[in-house]
């Protein structure tokens, strides 16, 4: 009994010490990088796929980046069964100093009824009422200015998107550390 008793003290002793409220948390911290810009046309492919073609005329701009999207550039947006939307976005910034930069992203959104509604009026839904999106961008240069960009992963959240008319996405991108 007593050997018992010892074991249930040592097991309990040892999930306490891995318990989460005995872990130490880190901290993620961010660093804003730019707003993106990107004007958009969609070819709805069948009823879970969407092909976006980015548009030029886009942009990017920010404390240590300005530049301008240019072709070929493109997002595969598939709904999934719950509704919620994955996206796998490919386009090409060239900066205003003439470096190319590859960005690649990947997101996820979750689009609530509001925004829904407002985008089949033509509205614009902002991040205030458009549920959950967000993207993890990262970037490919073989510029020697912009080489910093090449070890660092981005976390963006949509602040404007627009459907009809004047159809677009704006993101603010930020470092994160």
């Amino acid at each position: 009994m007593r050997s018992i008793m010892m074991s249930v003290a040592v097991l309990v002793a040892v999930a306490a010490a891995q318990s989460p409220a005995s872990a130490q948390v880190t901290e993620i911290t961010t660093e804003y990088l730019m707003t993106l810009y990107a004007p958009l046309e969609s070819f709805p492919i069948d009823s879970s796929t969407v092909v976006v073609n980015v548009r030029e005329g886009g942009w990017v701009r920010g404390p240590r980046i300005n530049g301008r999207i240019i072709s070929p550039g493109g997002d595969w947006l598939r709904v999934m069964p719950s509704g919620a939307r994955r996206l796998d976005v490919r386009l090409l910034v060239e900066t205003d100093d003439g470096a190319l930069i590859h960005v690649t992203y990947n997101g996820v959104y979750v689009m609530s009824q509001e925004a829904t509604d407002a985008l089949a009026r033509g509205e614009v839904v902002t991040d205030k009422n458009v549920g959950y999106f967000v993207t993890a961008p990262m970037f490919q240069t073989s510029s020697d200015r912009y080489d910093w960009l090449n070890g660092v992963q981005a976390v963006g959240k949509m602040i404007e998107l627009r459907s009809r008319g004047e159809h677009y996405i704006k993101y603010d991108i930020f470092l994160v550390r």
